[in-house]
């Protein structure tokens, strides 16, 4: 594997753990923030707000296995469904970013679709990602 394509796999899994680890901390330091986002797009499905330090604490877990690059069968696929039901609670923004025929729609966060692709990208090639903990076998990274 090149030194280019371990170093955007690192990236990639390193900036999607991050995205956990925030959004993990803000319902720990912000629970009632959580509860409006739960309720604003989610239904308000789960929006207790007792409810907002368990999900916080698993997704700053979450992050922290994903930037570790371990047990990459499991979490990357609870990443994937994360990320896919915010993908899902902000859908108006996705198809119509301005709001010019959907009420509701703002183009801050139309990234939802590119994060949650990055996750896909993230589970297909992830078994080629060398830069992790507990790599069994010696990392030989080329230069190309």
């Amino acid at each position: 594997m090149s030194d280019r394509r371990a170093y955007a796999l690192l990236a990639l899994r390193l900036s999607l753990g991050l995205l956990m680890l925030v959004w993990g901390s803000d319902k720990l330091v912000n629970p009632d923030h959580g509860v409006q986002v739960a309720e604003t797009f989610y239904f308000g499905i789960l929006s207790a707000r007792a409810v907002m330090p368990v999900l916080g604490v698993l997704e700053v877990i979450l992050g922290l296995v994903v930037m570790a690059g371990v047990a990459r069968r499991y979490a990357y696929p609870i990443l994937a469904a994360v990320t896919g039901v915010t993908l899902i609670g902000v859908w108006r923004s996705i198809v119509d970013p301005w709001g010019w025929m959907i009420e509701g729609g703002n183009a801050l966060f139309f990234p939802s679709i590119i994060i949650f692709s990055a996750v896909l990208v993230l589970m297909a090639v992830g078994d080629d990602d060398q830069l992790v903990l507990g790599r069994r076998k010696p990392v030989t990274v080329t230069r190309s």
